[in-house]
């Protein structure tokens, strides 16, 4: 097995520990790690001296479309919206992503080692979206887990595309509408495929979209919300609650404006993207103050890029800015880390540099939030990455 250390860094796990060290990678995985002191280094190993450097966990954007939203194939690589219908569940991002992508290499090289990608926000249901490495060639063996939740889309941008059309939804009421009978469907499917199980002639028909919504309704996965507006993360909280099933705030932008509500509900917030203009109206309130807030509040916070609305790479950027508006810096860390890899349900595997996780990790020159900073290092289930072959 091929073993790989990394010696002499500033290692900061993102699980409670920081200290001069060592980590040791055997395969895909973190075999050992600790103080420098303790080291005892495998004649087989290929070293990594990271004296002088930053060793953290490979960082997670937590919401974005890199693979099935293309930058420079236009409408060809544009896959993740299928504005036929308002509701879509049966969609699949993994039946949409091109591991060739350029975003693919952008975000390695920048030091993001896992994406949640996910469908846009067309459709009232867009589909399911998933946890995925930002390293490797077939989608099938870069996928962590899928699917990994629902997106689900409120305000603007529905209304706007069915709205040209003639067609429901035209109004926030339509939106909130379907979502609803999508939701009472998938119940009384799921009580079908129950009451099947002991009498075969009661199955219904298979219907994928709703096999998708039974996850949801199952918890086995999260609704994943695009809502802007104050109104439209209350909406969404209130369609969750209603039908007992578990909910992602995605963007949040208004969330400043509800903070505390948030953090008694506990639905946690996936902020962003930040580093972009006032494109539309439920953008005017846009703050790089928002994460900061909510996480003092006590709300659970990741910030994404929406990639490709910011590039990705740009990731630990967005954090930084997230500090000077005022986000404390761990709170920034964690909410590339270990934040978002507990809300997108894969912290037993990524997030923290633990024994046991998966070997992703970079080695930064100096603090990622520092402007001059560079991942000297990229690290992905224990393969250098960078530099790149």
């Amino acid at each position: 097995m091929k073993r790989l250390l990394i010696k002499n860094g500033l290692i900061k796990t993102m699980a409670g520990r920081e200290f001069m060290g060592y980590i040791l990678i055997e395969g895909a995985k973190i075999a050992a790690l600790g103080e420098t002191a303790d080291m005892d280094v495998p004649e087989d190993a290929t070293v990594i001296d990271a004296k002088g450097c930053l060793v953290l966990p490979g960082m997670i954007d937590a919401h974005c479309h890199v693979g099935i939203g293309e930058e420079i194939f236009r409408w060809e690589g544009e896959d993740f919206n299928e504005m036929t219908d308002p509701v879509t569940p049966d969609m699949r991002a993994i039946d949409g992503i091109n591991p060739e992508d350029e975003g693919f290499r952008d975000a390695r090289l920048g030091g993001v080692t896992a994406v949640f990608t996910v469908p846009g926000s067309a459709n009232v249901i867009g589909g399911t979206g998933v946890v995925m490495k930002t390293a490797g060639k077939i989608v099938d063996k870069m996928i962590i887990r899928d699917p990994a939740g629902m997106k689900i889309a409120f305000g603007e941008n529905p209304k706007m595309v069915y709205g040209e059309q003639k067609k429901m939804p035209m109004t926030r009421m339509g939106t909130a509408a379907l979502l609803r009978q999508s939701l009472v469907d998938a119940q009384t499917y799921k009580d079908k495929l129950d009451q099947g199980k002991s009498d075969p002639d009661k199955l219904p028909e298979r219907d994928l979209g709703l096999e998708g919504l039974v996850r949801v309704i199952n918890r086995e996965i999260p609704l994943r919300a695009h809502a802007h507006r104050a109104d439209d993360i209350m909406t969404a909280i209130r369609i969750a609650r209603e039908f007992d099933v578990d909910l992602v705030i995605e963007h949040c932008t208004e969330g400043h404006k509800i903070a505390e509500e948030l953090a008694e509900l506990g639905y946690p917030a996936v902020v962003g993207p930040l580093l972009t203009n006032r494109a539309k109206v439920e953008l005017k309130d846009k703050s790089f103050k928002t994460p900061g807030i909510l996480a003092e509040a006590g709300v659970k916070v990741a910030i994404m890029t929406d990639h490709s609305v910011t590039p990705i790479e740009q990731l630990p950027l967005c954090a930084a800015l997230a500090c000077k508006a005022g986000m404390d810096i761990e709170d920034a860390l964690r909410a590339i880390t270990i934040n978002s890899a507990e809300i997108l349900g894969v912290s037993d595997r990524i997030g923290s540099l633990e024994v046991g996780k998966d070997a992703d990790i970079v080695i930064w020159s100096e603090h990622p939030f520092i402007i001059t900073a560079s991942p000297l290092y990229v690290i992905v289930d224990g393969k250098i990455v960078k530099p790149e072959a």
